[in-house]
């Protein structure tokens, strides 16, 4: 049975103009075309990269604290951390405070991968943004920033 046209109401949802549907499919997108630029050369998936990069910032972290700073559910973080300790690009550590939790952090070679993907992510960037202006970009920033902090007050209340 075919479903009947339903009206253009405020109460229609049209996914092609629902915010959070167009973020996420932007957010794949953007996602993919950097990882393009460093999946085959380098073997480091999407969410491999992203640990690289949050551990890259050089402050040790758990795994937990990882999840929460990109908003990667526990058990993509838990693969990239296992795939990347496996690889030996990351190490776990006693946590002095916490004796359950451990400390991440980037190894020799861990920090030769960010050091060599980290650019290509920069340069993709760059080219995704070239055709937009200084102050466009400090717009877009601007409203990312704060959509992801109405959301965040908003899954807390």
């Amino acid at each position: 049975m075919t479903r009947p046209t339903v009206p253009d109401t405020p109460s229609h949802l049209r996914l092609q103009d629902y915010l959070p549907y167009r973020l996420a499919v932007t957010s794949n997108l953007v996602s993919r075309l950097v990882a393009r630029a460093y999946q085959d050369q380098f073997g480091v998936t999407i969410w491999e990269w992203r640990v690289i990069a949050i551990l890259g910032e050089g402050v040790p972290m758990t795994a937990q604290a990882i999840s929460d700073s990109a908003a990667m559910d526990k058990v993509s973080v838990s693969r990239a951390v296992r795939s990347l300790e496996g690889r030996g690009l990351v190490e776990r550590e006693n946590h002095a405070a916490d004796r359950r939790s451990r400390m991440l952090h980037l190894t020799a070679d861990g920090w030769r991968v960010y050091d060599e993907i980290a650019p290509v992510a920069l340069a993709q960037e760059a080219a995704l943004l070239s055709e937009f202006s200084q102050r466009e970009i400090e717009v877009l920033a601007g409203l990312l920033d704060r959509l992801r902090q109405r959301s965040d007050a908003l899954s807390r209340s």
